[in-house]
């Protein structure tokens, strides 16, 4: 089997997220290869009438782009990688990692993988998603 080129880790900032980063870092030395990151920010809740479902407060998404894209700063900076492999995007994560590891032609992505109960079992979770669709391997990493 040929070694990874490009290992796309799809950061969550979760409490135990640290041993994914690690992981995604551990391999793409392993293979000498191009560590990518990215982050999802969700899309805003939104009822039929497209009115906010949540409290309407002062640039709510705004703060929340600032927030993932400090952390994903402090994350390259720990982990080695350069402000032009870190981006920070909005939307479906499932949909938004997909595109972004056939935009990047990443081989690999790496994500955590949660124990998911009740309503969260029933939907599914991204790592499974990600399974199903995404164009190259995927590690999840239990957590």
């Amino acid at each position: 089997m040929e070694g990874y080129q490009h290992v796309l880790l799809a950061a969550d900032f979760q409490d135990d997220s640290a041993r994914v980063g690690e992981r995604a870092h551990d391999l793409a030395q392993r293979y000498e290869a191009q560590l990518s990151l990215l982050h999802v920010v969700e899309n805003m809740p939104v009822e039929p009438g497209n009115e906010l479902m949540i409290p309407p407060t002062a640039n709510v998404e705004q703060e929340m782009l600032a927030n993932a894209e400090r952390r994903l700063r402090q994350l390259g900076e720990r982990l080695g990688v350069p402000d032009a492999h870190r981006e920070v995007r909005v939307g479906q994560t499932k949909r938004e990692i997909i595109e972004h590891a056939q935009e990047c032609g990443a081989d690999l992505v790496v994500v955590g993988s949660h124990s998911r109960h009740g309503l969260a079992l029933l939907l599914g979770s991204t790592a499974n998603a990600l399974l199903h669709g995404a164009p190259c391997d995927v590690l999840a990493v239990r957590l």
